[in-house]
């Protein structure tokens, strides 16, 4: 309930704005950052650390943008750090935090690599998610199609992949359902607008892509 005693949207309530476009959006597509205690500007990622919100799109040159202009400064109303190289430091947080929350999907047993268990698992209708790595060869890639109604990933190198997966190297992965996953998709998303990757589009079970 709202203070006037009227029943909270929850679509807004999934909203922020973003300091760049001034425009609400969902909260999935946005990063928020807080000032620390010794006025570090910090990537709060997890959305967990206290302090007021400041909310930028995921996006690389919006972040830029925001470094650029001192606009994390201006929405904090005070004199705030920023590190050199920071929407770089962003994307190493966002790609460190994939690989963790597929880490513990393979503890759980929701997530697969290798090619013949992630075919096995496309086959059963079992995954969800496809995973292949940035620096794969795409004629190995392309023969895994994404699963029906799913989304495919193909952001992390195989070095990040292999160590999600507790390997030196990984190419293919899958991922069952679930909110693990959901949570995965979410922060991978975040992932595709700040990492810039060459990545193109990938068919799906029907014709259609996905990038």
């Amino acid at each position: 309930m709202t203070r006037g005693g009227q029943p909270k949207n929850k679509m807004e309530d999934d909203e922020r704005r973003c300091i760049v476009s001034r425009e609400a959006q969902p909260r999935q597509g946005l990063i928020r950052f807080v000032v620390g205690p010794d006025g570090t500007l910090v990537p709060d990622l997890a959305e967990k650390l206290p302090g007021r919100g400041i909310w930028a799109t995921s996006d690389r040159a919006v972040l830029e943008e925001a470094v650029n202009k001192r606009l994390f400064a201006k929405a904090a109303r005070q004199d705030v750090t920023i590190p050199d190289g920071y929407v770089d430091l962003i994307e190493r947080g966002l790609a460190d935090r994939v690989v963790h929350l597929i880490s513990l999907a393979r503890k759980a047993g929701q997530a697969v690599c290798g090619f013949e268990k992630v075919k096995n698992w496309l086959t059963d209708e079992h995954a969800k998610v496809l995973l292949q790595a940035s620096d794969g060869s795409e004629r190995g890639k392309g023969k895994l199609k994404t699963p029906e109604g799913g989304r495919w990933f193909g952001l992390l190198t195989s070095a990040e992949l292999g160590l999600a997966f507790g390997r030196e190297s990984v190419i293919h992965g899958a991922l069952a359902g679930g909110g693990l996953s959901k949570r995965i998709v979410e922060d991978a998303e975040r992932l595709k607008g700040v990492r810039e990757t060459d990545g193109g589009e990938r068919s799906t079970g029907k014709g259609k892509t996905t990038k």
